[in-house]
C-alpha cells in the first residue's frame, strides 16, 4: 500500500487473462461440438453450452468486479473453474458412454495438439483435419501403423460418432485442463492479495485514515515565556 492508493484499483483486463482466453477458445469449441454431436433438443446440449458460457462470463464479471469487492472477484472465478469442472465431466461422459477412448495427456495425439497452441476454433478444426488426414495415410510420424494404435478409429459404423467427435472431445478435455489449472493459480493468487490487503472496506479506512492524517493542521511550537520585570 501506498500513501497514494487509489479508491478503486485498476480492474478488468480480462481479455489479457490466459485463463480467459482458453475459457473462451473452450466455449467456441463446445458450441460447434454439441452442434454437432450432441442431440440439440437434449438437456445435455444446453447444459455443456452453458456450463462452457458460465466459464467464460464469470472470469469476465469476477475481473471487473474485482475493483470494488475482492470478495466477489474470488466467488466468480470459483464459479467459473467450478463451470468447467462440470464440463469436463460432460466430455468424459461423452466418451465413456460411446466406448471411446479418453486419452492421457501424453497421447501421441494430444501432444501435437499442445503443440500447435491453437488459439482459435478455426485453427483447431485445422488440426483436427490433419490428424484425420494423418490417420487415413496408416501412419504416424514415427512410422507407427495406425492399427498398432487405439487412438482414431480409420473406419466407423454407422452408429459410432466420426472419429472428429473422438479428437474434439480429447482436445477439449486437453483445454479444460489448461484452464482449470490457470483458474487454480488465479484463485490462489487472488486468495493471497485478499488476506493481505483486504477488501473494498479495508482500502476505504486506509484512504480516510491516510487523508485525515495529511489534513490535520500542524501543531504550531510553543512561544516562549515573556520575560517578567524586575522591581
Amino acid at each position: 500500500m501506498t500513501d497514494n492508493e487509489a479508491l478503486i484499483p485498476k480492474h478488468g483486463g480480462y481479455r489479457n487473462l490466459k485463463s480467459f482466453q482458453v475459457a473462451q477458445l473452450v466455449y467456441d469449441v463446445t458450441v460447434r461440438f454439441c452442434d454437432r454431436y450432441i442431440e440439440k433438443r437434449s438437456r445435455t446440449h444446453d447444459q455443456m453450452v452453458q456450463a462452457a458460457r458460465s466459464g467464460v462470463q464469470n472470469i469476465a464479471e469476477g475481473s471487473q468486479a474485482s475493483g470494488t469487492s475482492k470478495k466477489m472477484e474470488l466467488k466468480l472465478t470459483n464459479v467459473a473453474r467450478a463451470s468447467l469442472e462440470e464440463l469436463k465431466l460432460d466430455y468424459e461422459d461423452f466418451l465413456r458412454q460411446r466406448g471411446l477412448e479418453l486419452w492421457p495427456p501424453d497421447h501421441p495425439i494430444l501432444m501435437r495438439f499442445k503443440a500447435k497452441r491453437c488459439a482459435t476454433l478455426d485453427e483447431v478444426s485445422a488440426w483436427v483435419k490433419e490428424e484425420r488426414s494423418r490417420a487415413r495415410t496408416n501412419t504416424d510420424e514415427q512410422g507407427q501403423s495406425a492399427g498398432a494404435r487405439s487412438s482414431v478409429p480409420v473406419s466407423v459404423g454407422p452408429c459410432e460418432p466420426p472419429a472428429s467427435a473422438v479428437l474434439v472431445a480429447n482436445a477439449a478435455l486437453s483445454l479444460l485442463n489448461l484452464a482449470c489449472y490457470l483458474l487454480d493459480r488465479q484463485l490462489a493468487s487472488q486468495a493471497t492479495a485478499f488476506e493481505n490487503e483486504g477488501g473494498f472496506t479495508e482500502r476505504l479506512y486506509r484512504i480516510r485514515s491516510q487523508k485525515r492524517a495529511a489534513g490535520a493542521a500542524p501543531t504550531p511550537p510553543a512561544k516562549p515565556a515573556a520575560p517578567t520585570a524586575k522591581k
